[in-house]
């Protein structure tokens, strides 16, 4: 499959008073037509900026440097001017946010809203707009539709207010949906039909979608692909069941081994990952998870390690040097070294 978007070496630097916050710093990763790519991650990992940068929707004082490369069906995101960015975002890429209320307009009907995206993006009357409005709020789900677009926001649950954020997203038929933390902030009911309408829409519409999201569950229910993220960086990519069944980075095996199994007994301790994600200011020498890692040795805390090819998946992780992960690998290069 040829791939809608392709993401090279994008950086997304914040010029602050305090210095330069590297947020995404050198990340590569592509997504086929009609194929999904989770990226999953601890908070402050870049994540989030990385779907606002693919959207074009990063301000002063930030920026993304010259060098980056968002090829979307083969044109660089990054050279477009606003105006021509305008009828691409909506339209070709959509994006549903992680807080419908802080997404939707409080003064105006959810009908309005998404009828405004189809107007826009479509040059369509009045009244045809309405009508998609009424049709899109039927494909997610929306009980009693022709009545319901009346409703304002705070009218609805955060479920309901959720589904209608992916009405407006995918009103214009897009090639590509961004989801960031889709269902945060939605209760386990909830998040489970949100969830299934993604799945069934994608299929039924045959769109690629980037999913952003701190949730290894939802990832393993959602995506072909997933990129680890931290720091700023991609840390292991890979098909998603070969991930999950065999982490190839430590970062990766240390966030699967913090999710609670079923019929883990109570007594039974979740592994923590020590430390806290470091600053974007001021990124460590060397594996910037070196600092927090249980199998570090001393090359890891002066050279950074690039992404290498284990098998099907990709870690940026010296003990992946020779193209498989090896246990006790981290004492032997340890002994090495000295």
């Amino acid at each position: 499959m040829s791939d809608l978007l392709r993401v090279e070496n994008l950086r997304t630097w914040f010029y602050t008073r305090g210095g330069v916050l590297r947020a995404v710093d050198g990340i590569d990763f592509a997504i086929p037509l009609g194929g999904t790519l989770g990226v999953v991650g601890e908070s402050g990992s870049g994540k989030s900026v990385t779907a606002l940068s693919v959207m074009q929707l990063i301000e002063a004082p930030g920026r993304i440097e010259a060098d980056s490369k968002i090829l979307f069906e083969g044109n660089d995101l990054a050279d477009l001017a606003e105006g021509e960015m305008a009828k691409i975002r909506g339209n070709d890429i959509s994006m549903i946010f992680q807080e419908p209320m802080t997404s939707l307009n409080p003064v105006f009907t959810v009908g309005d809203q998404i009828a405004e995206a189809v107007q826009l993006h479509q040059h369509v009357g009045r009244k045809e707009a309405m009508n998609r409005a009424v049709e899109m709020m039927q494909l997610v789900g929306i009980p009693s539709p022709e009545q319901r677009v009346q409703d304002y926001p705070h009218q609805m649950s955060g479920g309901m207010r959720q589904r209608v954020m992916i009405a407006m997203a995918l009103s214009c038929n897009p090639k590509l949906l961004i989801a960031d933390e889709p269902t945060t902030a939605l209760d386990v009911t909830v998040q489970a039909q949100i969830l299934e309408l993604m799945k069934e829409l994608r299929e039924r519409l045959g769109m690629s979608i980037l999913l952003i999201t701190h949730d290894l569950g939802v990832i393993a229910e959602m995506v072909d692909e997933v990129a680890v993220m931290y720091a700023g960086r991609i840390v292991e990519r890979g098909p998603v069941a070969d991930v999950f069944a065999s982490p190839q980075h430590p970062y990766t095996e240390a966030l699967l081994g913090s999710i609670p199994v079923l019929g883990m007994r109570y007594s039974t301790p979740l592994r923590a990952i020590r430390g806290m994600v470091p600053s974007p200011l001021e990124w460590p020498d060397g594996c910037r998870f070196g600092p927090r890692c249980d199998y570090a040795f001393d090359r890891c805390t002066t050279d950074d390690p690039m992404l290498l090819t284990v098998g099907s998946q990709e870690s940026a992780c010296w003990l992946c040097e020779s193209g498989r992960r090896v246990p006790g690998a981290a004492a032997a290069a340890g002994a090495g070294a000295a």
